[in-house]
């Protein structure tokens, strides 16, 4: 196990240096950092020339790359247009996300798991097809929409949250919050799930388990549950890293200053350094994401092993 996990560490070092990098092409080389930061005025030749020394953007792309990462490995992610070191912004807003993450998941992994179960083994009946209509319904409005509508009638027309989250973003705040960012992560999952047990239903271990006279309970939490969710864990890892940076609609319609908000301020603005640098953390965030879920293959099937 740990020579696997020292392997995957070693592989994930080039991915990251293919998306950082990818990532800096984008926004530095397709856009003009500088002309972003003078707005709509166009600035001295002479003073534009001596702000892009500083910022080190009159070297070759490679080289601003090399030494951004430099800067990166010390802790140092540059600093905003406003003045305010981009590791401060990432301290308040980082957080705030990860706690709206937390509630999305769970809430992604106790409904939407306890829903796909009771659908596949009921395939073909009402339950099923119950699931079914509502988890595509729930795929097919958009967030911005489902958002508006749960905030409208749970926090203004009943009143029984606040339509707006405070700064602090405590958990009891970002409940709704969170169900509005992982209702379409749920509904795949229901659905995932709900396949992936249909599926092992008819498998030959299952009619074993049975013909031994097992109890139906144990049937389906230690054989048919454990094999089927191995493409479900694999989808919510990969999940995870997506909802923090997929947030940018439910933090703007609740107000919640997240990495979405530090986001779609700084694509807005074309703040360069907050746009790389939180990107170049959700990147290592969508990698350790996968690496725990590899992990977990072993956990859930005892017959999977790393060398």
């Amino acid at each position: 196990m740990g020579r696997y996990v020292i392997r995957r560490l070693l592989q994930m070092i080039p991915v990251f240096i293919g998306s950082t990098f990818l990532i800096f092409f984008m926004v530095y080389a397709l856009g003009d950092p500088v002309a972003a930061l003078f707005g709509d005025r166009a600035p001295d030749p002479a003073t534009a020339a001596r702000i892009r020394k500083e910022l080190y953007l009159d070297e070759p792309l490679w080289r601003q790359y090399g030494h951004y990462m430099g800067l990166i490995f010390q802790g140092d992610f540059g600093t905003a247009f406003n003045g305010e070191p981009v590791t401060e912004l990432m301290r308040t807003s980082f957080p705030v996300t990860l706690r709206l993450t937390i509630v999305a998941v769970l809430f992604e992994i106790v409904v939407g798991i306890t829903l796909g179960v009771f659908s596949g083994l009921r395939r073909g009946r009402a339950l099923d097809t119950s699931v079914l209509l509502l988890t595509l319904v729930v795929v097919s409005i958009p967030t911005f929409v489902s958002g508006y509508v749960l905030q409208y009638l749970f926090g203004v027309k009943w009143d029984w949250v606040n339509p707006s989250v405070s700064p602090e973003a405590p958990f009891d705040e970002l409940l709704l919050p969170g169900v509005v960012l992982g209702l379409t992560s749920l509904a795949y999952t229901a659905r995932l799930t709900r396949t992936s047990i249909a599926e092992n239903t008819r498998a030959d271990y299952l009619r074993t388990a049975l013909a031994k006279g097992l109890p139906r309970h144990r049937i389906v939490t230690r054989h048919l549950l454990r094999n089927s969710l191995i493409p479900v864990v694999t989808y919510i890892g990969t999940d995870i890293g997506a909802l923090m940076g997929g947030a940018i609609v439910t933090e703007r319609i609740f107000n919640i200053h997240g990495v979405g908000f530090q986001l779609y301020q700084g694509i807005l603005r074309q703040n360069s350094p907050t746009v790389v640098g939180f990107v170049t953390i959700l990147v290592i965030v969508f990698l350790l994401a996968n690496l725990l879920v590899d992990l977990l293959y072993a956990v859930l099937d005892p017959r999977i092993r790393y060398v």
